[in-house]
């Protein structure tokens, strides 16, 4: 059986995807101030790897843990649930199925704790 990664085409396809999130995320007042000081072309390329890697696709991903990259931004759950929201979004305009997303979405899911609150 093919990862999820293989079957929507690699990491090209994960790209346009993360740019797609990106200019989501960026269009809701909700998050986008997170990314007001951020490399944003560096953070696509990042977050390329890191999702390509969560969807099945090879480790290529060097960041610091989950914990570390959000230390002191004191994320809270409607942070989270607006940045699932937007990766839900994004996977749907690609062709994803649901029975895929919600699978992406689960091993998003997994790093809440990692992420909120710190």
């Amino acid at each position: 059986m093919s990862t999820f990664y293989e079957k929507y085409g690699g990491e090209d396809t994960v790209a346009k995807v993360v740019d797609y999130f990106y200019d989501l995320v960026l269009a809701d007042d909700t998050v986008n101030h997170f990314f007001k000081n951020t490399d944003m072309e560096k953070q696509r390329r990042h977050q390329t790897k890191f999702i390509s890697y969560a969807l099945g696709g090879p480790n290529q991903y060097t960041g610091q843990s989950m914990a570390k990259v959000h230390e002191g931004m004191n994320l809270q759950p409607i942070h989270f649930d607006a940045i699932v929201k937007h990766l839900r979004d994004a996977l749907a305009h690609f062709g994803v199925s649901e029975e895929d997303i919600v699978d992406a979405l689960g091993k998003v899911g997994s790093l809440r704790d990692d992420i909120l609150y710190k």
